[in-house]
């Protein structure tokens, strides 16, 4: 049977009254998609900080290859957030720097790569993000918002990562750059075979490239499973959230 390599196992968390999390499990497999829904609010950013350190269970473990995220010491930490890129919702690329220097920033902080080859690496990974050469001296506030997510994406894949994580990487964007940043999501996943998590709640996004699909509600990952299994629910919650008020049709062509 196939190990997961990062598993949730009774987690709870809660922010001042609010429980967003009471003893939930989710298992996340080598090489997979999975998409992590819920409506605004219910967790799925956090979720997704938990993975890397940067929130922490109440209670429960947060195991990756079998190792809790929370006995590990600050080297670990390190070794850790090498293996695993973090996309951030609002993009996160420093303002003072180049293109360039945003995406090679990672690979100044945790390789002895030669300028030359940090240059040569940034090239190559804009290119899988239709980016050009032209833009490697570019500052970030002249950059349009469906760029900025692309920089961020290569920035994220130039270590090389086994996991990567998106946090509402479509959120603001116009639906043409949305098919764009979906199709290399897509493009760089199946060329790198990275792990791949994503938080989202763009259900076209979900069903068109997610091996499997994990909804968040009551206080817990309530329903996991394929985007076919997931059409055929006939579980309330997941209707609800899945098909809305205008209809499975519309939101899942």
């Amino acid at each position: 049977m196939l190990k997961p390599l990062i598993e949730l196992r009774d987690i709870s968390k809660a922010h001042g009254k609010n429980v967003i999390f009471e003893r939930a499990n989710l298992k996340i497999f080598p090489g997979e998609t999975l998409t992590i829904m819920g409506v605004s609010g219910c967790g799925k950013s956090i979720c997704l900080k938990m993975l890397v350190g940067l929130e922490h269970p109440d209670s429960g473990e947060i195991l990756i290859d079998g190792r809790n995220i929370d006995d590990m010491d600050a080297n670990e930490l390190r070794k850790l957030r090498h293996r695993v890129a973090f996309v951030f919702q609002r993009d996160a690329l420093f303002d003072s720097m180049t293109v360039l220097e945003n995406v090679s920033y990672g690979l100044r902080e945790h390789t002895t790569m030669s300028l030359e080859q940090m240059r040569a690496r940034t090239i190559e990974y804009l290119g899988h993000v239709d980016l050009g050469p032209e833009t490697l001296d570019i500052m970030p506030a002249n950059l349009s918002g469906g760029m900025r997510k692309r920089v961020a994406l290569a920035r994220s894949v130039a270590l090389e990562p086994e996991v990567t994580l998106y946090d509402e990487p479509m959120e603001g964007l116009d639906p043409q750059s949305v098919t764009r940043v979906r199709n290399m999501i897509v493009r760089l996943q199946a060329r790198a075979g990275v792990t791949t998590v994503i938080a989202t709640h763009n259900m076209k996004t979900a069903f068109s490239i997610s091996d499997r699909l994990a909804l968040i509600s009551n206080r817990g990952f309530s329903h996991v499973g394929t985007p076919d299994e997931f059409r055929a629910s006939s579980a309330p919650e997941v209707m609800d959230f899945v098909r809305g008020p205008s209809g499975a049709s519309e939101r899942l062509a």
